[in-house]
């Protein structure tokens, strides 16, 4: 196992931010700063070592679900601020719980009827001796959360337990597909002000390295608010105004008194997983989760609503010992507000929810 003293750790963090090496081109391209640091980015959640990522998108309509597996155990903790979240197996992740490990985390399309998704991917894990030792067998810990895409087609047509084993045969620890895939197929954002002013949402995923300390996210980003990209203040996707050709800009709206449309529980959620291979104990990992909330908020206008799920797992596959709780958080953050921005460029659009690459062709018309 590598070690990497505390002191080592904040002179990489200082010379990267001092070279301002931590902004869009080296999250997306790999780059080596100024100062000799390394700094390499491949762009994905599969950056860490020991993580796969498979996709289960449906041939019938825009739904699905993305299994990240981590079959050598991962610590977890998770955080949820959203007031609508449709999830499962969080409570073992409390620090004072038994559990310690993970070996998957499901996030699916489909509303709770998604959670379904996890049982395939139980199935999957125990197949092949995977899961948590009792006496008599292996049990594997698959925590989940879904968001709500059923208002995209036909409402009956779901992730199962049978989406959740496949997307499990595709996992690999290559590049993630992104956009309208797994559990971003039917993702949207922009409902604060009704369905017909929305747009089309999706699935990214960044990554960063500082040292030997690798930090990446994926991100499905169904949100009721607008997305904006945190490093230039640009409007990206999000409400539309009443003719649907731009981008109306939600919380100026809120500060103009215009009212929300009225809004349902649960129908709106960004959800992702956090994973670095820096290590931590499940208290460490919740905290990072906590932090890396900060990153949807910076990118989400508004976000955490009482309409959103928002949930953010956090994955330690250990084996980078001294790195800086504190560092490693506000790190996660950087790249889940990547993830996000990535999700939206990534995504096409589908009738009735164009994607930010259509509003920007119809600007350039």
């Amino acid at each position: 196992m590598e070690k990497l003293t505390r002191r080592a750790f904040h002179r990489h963090v200082i010379s990267l931010l001092a070279c301002g090496v931590l902004g869009r081109g080296e999250m997306s391209g790999g780059q080596e700063s100024k100062a000799g640091e390394s700094v390499r980015i491949s762009g994905g959640l599969t950056d860490v070592p020991g993580i796969k990522v498979g996709h289960f998108t449906h041939p019938q309509r825009p739904t699905g679900c993305t299994v990240v597996l981590a079959e050598d155990e991962a610590v977890a903790g998770v955080d949820v601020r959203g007031s609508a979240p449709g999830t499962r197996e969080t409570d073992a992740l409390h620090p004072i719980h038994m559990v310690q490990k993970v070996h998957a985390v499901v996030l699916a399309g489909g509303s709770a009827f998604g959670l379904d998704a996890a049982s395939g991917v139980m199935r999957y894990l125990e197949e092949r001796g995977v899961g948590f030792e009792t006496r008599v067998a292996k049990v594997p810990i698959v925590p989940a959360a879904i968001l709500f895409d059923l208002a995209v087609g036909d409402p009956r047509i779901r992730p199962d337990r049978e989406a959740g084993y496949r997307a499990c045969l595709r996992a690999s620890d290559g590049p993630v597909e992104e956009g309208n895939v797994g559990a971003g197929a039917g993702a949207t954002v922009g409902k604060l002000f009704g369905l017909h002013r929305a747009m089309k949402g999706g699935l990214g995923t960044a990554s960063l390295r500082v040292g030997d300390v690798i930090v990446a996210a994926l991100v499905v980003v169904n949100a009721v608010g607008d997305v904006v990209d945190p490093k230039t203040g640009r409007l990206l996707a999000g409400v539309r105004t009443p003719d649907g050709r731009q981008l109306a800009d939600a919380m100026e709206l809120l500060r103009q008194g215009e009212s929300p449309a009225p809004q349902r529980l649960g129908e709106n959620t960004t959800i992702g997983v956090i994973a670095t291979n820096a290590t931590f104990d499940k208290a460490g990992m919740t905290k990072i989760a906590q932090m890396g909330h900060d990153g949807l908020a910076r990118a989400i206008r508004p976000v955490h609503m009482p309409f959103d799920g928002d949930t953010l797992f956090a994955l330690s596959l250990g084996r980078v010992r001294g790195a800086d709780l504190g560092v490693v958080g506000a790190l996660a953050a950087e790249v889940v507000a990547e993830a996000v921005v990535r999700a939206i460029l990534k995504a096409e659009g589908v009738p009735g929810y164009p994607a930010a690459r259509d509003l920007q062709r119809a600007e350039t018309r």
